[in-house]
């Protein structure tokens, strides 16, 4: 089955149809692989902040509150004991803890292509032929995204409305898109399924070059999507 769609210029106008792989496209959905890749993503990407003071770490209690004996009152060693006001935590979160957790390279590879896959069937990639600012403005930036509403998406969440996947590093580009607090600008070669699935759409220049650098991912049998 071929993938056809619109590819829209910077006014968002259409300029014609382009033919899409069906290895990158048309990968049949895998709730589970996306599931399970994403999660660990984002587990790797986690920075424990959370941190509590176990008894010997909290200040004081280097005395022994009363004698051991003769006072009528329960024995203890020290006013830091967990179970007194003030002591320290038992079983609480520490900084030190590691959540990464492994992800095979093919299954993050393909996981991508899932996520494309399913954004395409969901309407929400949008091909433009090239994007590339001369000189860093944000008002061409905003001059696309109005191009592109007016073809019919519509940029509405307050935040990761649309992420713009460049086939190589624009520095120009990508200060015009930075004051746009919903819009985020990534390269091709580091789309992962987590900041692809983040977006509400994926805007992606230059398909043609595009195509050669996802292409460059596990290959898989292509599956017609239901």
């Amino acid at each position: 089955m071929k993938f056809e769609t619109i590819v829209y210029n910077m006014q968002g106008e259409e300029t014609g149809k382009i033919t899409l792989p069906e290895n990158i496209f048309g990968v049949a959905y895998n709730a589970d692989l996306l599931h399970s890749v994403v999660t660990a993503m984002q587990a790797n990407n986690r920075t424990p902040v959370a941190h509590t003071k176990d008894r010997g770490e909290v200040r004081g209690g280097g005395k022994k509150p009363w004698k051991q004996k003769g006072t009528g009152r329960a024995r203890h060693g020290s006013s830091r004991s967990p179970i007194w006001k003030g002591g320290g935590v038992t079983h609480g979160p520490r900084n030190e803890k590691i959540y990464t957790q492994k992800i095979n390279r093919q299954a993050r590879q393909k996981a991508l292509l899932v996520a494309l896959s399913r954004k395409f069937k969901d309407g929400e990639i949008i091909f433009v032929d090239s994007i590339n600012m001369e000189v860093p403005k944000t008002v061409q930036a905003k001059a696309v995204i109005a191009g592109l509403t007016n073809a019919g998406f519509k940029f509405k969440r307050a935040t990761n409305a649309a992420l713009v996947a460049l086939t190589e590093r624009h520095a120009p580009t990508m200060k015009s898109f930075a004051n746009i607090g919903n819009i985020n600008v990534e390269e091709v070669r580091t789309l992962n399924p987590v900041n692809v699935l983040s977006s509400k759409y994926l805007i992606i220049s230059n398909p043609e070059a595009a195509f050669e650098t996802l292409g460059k991912k596990r290959v898989v049998k292509a599956v017609e999507t239901k």
